[in-house]
């Protein structure tokens, strides 16, 4: 299995990322985060106009039909970037959702809008032990509740409080049904693995994003009159989150490659696993090398900090993930 991207997909990643150090990132995250989606809508419906939100979408849709690994590719950029708005669900939950049920009139209802930034989408998974939080309700044209086999659309009830305050999440209870039966349970099943896989690729960015924002300040900032970057437990601890993602990003295109694959929930539980342990390495070190002005809101670097801690819980725990991954490897033995 060959874990290397191909030239056209990394001229992809290059130019989603050059689209994103264009358009004052920073500032429209501060701006999602106070209740003001202008200029991230605007962020977004440019990355639509790139192709990044139809790239899980059907041609029939309107969308590019690609692969999971450009997916994964774009997400990478979108964790770079710390890009606000529920782009996993619009980009990569829904359509895996909508375009795996039987009755395709929801996808052609609401996809095409999907993949031309004119709509944006979300959902909750809603179980008997958890409540229906998504992201963003409040912005998204489309709020849909997975709940026991039945899809429905939903509507906001309440504020939830998140430790990243450009993640808006949100009550929602289910309204009008939208499909159900056995077919609903496998479409949603998919959709959240194809979510877990996006959350992955994120925190990867997210975790290279740090790397290279503490290695740039370690450079810069003496002490002892020479750059803290040149003390050897300063290189021991950037060499160690180095390792750590650069470990983790082959399990996250492996599960890309495997996402119709009998071993998906294991591939994909693995991803997750290492990205987000990479990642909250990377923001640990990050802070720990930028001292206090890490983690004051008016530094960039907190964006980033406060978005991985959300990150490594928002699609599943890291105990719910090792035990999918368990459960595999015994079923595997037996």
């Amino acid at each position: 299995m060959r874990f290397a991207l191909s030239p056209e997909q990394l001229d992809f990643g290059t130019s989603v990322r050059k689209l994103l150090d264009a358009g004052r990132t920073p500032a429209a995250v501060r701006s999602w985060a106070v209740g003001d989606p202008r200029p991230g809508r605007a962020l977004i419906q440019q990355l639509a106009g790139a192709g990044v939100l139809g790239l899980a979408i059907d041609e029939q849709h309107g969308g590019v039909g690609a692969e999971p690994i450009d997916l994964v590719v774009a997400f990478i950029e979108l964790g770079r970037a710390a890009v606000p708005g529920p782009l996993i669900e619009t980009a990569a939950v829904l359509p895996a959702l909508l375009q795996a049920l039987p009755d395709q009139a929801p996808a052609a209802r609401w996809l095409p809008g999907f993949a031309e930034g004119a709509a944006l989408g979300t959902i909750a998974f809603a179980t008997p032990d958890q409540r229906g939080v998504a992201l963003d309700a409040d912005a998204a044209e489309v709020v849909l509740v997975a709940e026991d086999g039945k899809l429905s659309t939903g509507q906001q009830t309440g504020i939830v409080r998140s430790i990243d305050p450009a993640r808006r999440l949100f009550d929602v209870t289910a309204d009008a049904t939208v499909a159900e039966g056995d077919a609903v349970r496998n479409a949603v099943a998919l959709a959240f693995d194809t979510g877990a896989l996006a959350c992955a690729a994120q925190l990867l960015g997210a975790g290279r994003a740090l790397l290279d924002a503490t290695t740039g300040y370690a450079k810069q900032r003496k002490q002892f009159g020479k750059p803290i970057g040149e003390f050897q437990a300063v290189k021991q601890k950037l060499a160690d989150v180095l390792i750590g993602l650069e470990l983790a990003e082959p399990l996250l295109y492996r599960a890309a490659l495997t996402l119709g694959t009998a071993t998906r929930a294991r591939d994909v539980s693995a991803a997750v696993i290492a990205g987000g342990d990479a990642a909250y390495r990377a923001a640990r070190a990050a802070l720990q090398v930028h001292g206090a002005i890490g983690y004051t809101a008016e530094y960039d670097l907190s964006l980033w900090l406060t978005k991985v801690t959300a990150l490594r819980s928002a699609w599943g725990t890291a105990d719910l993930h090792r035990a999918r991954v368990a459960r595999a490897l015994s079923e595997a033995q037996s």
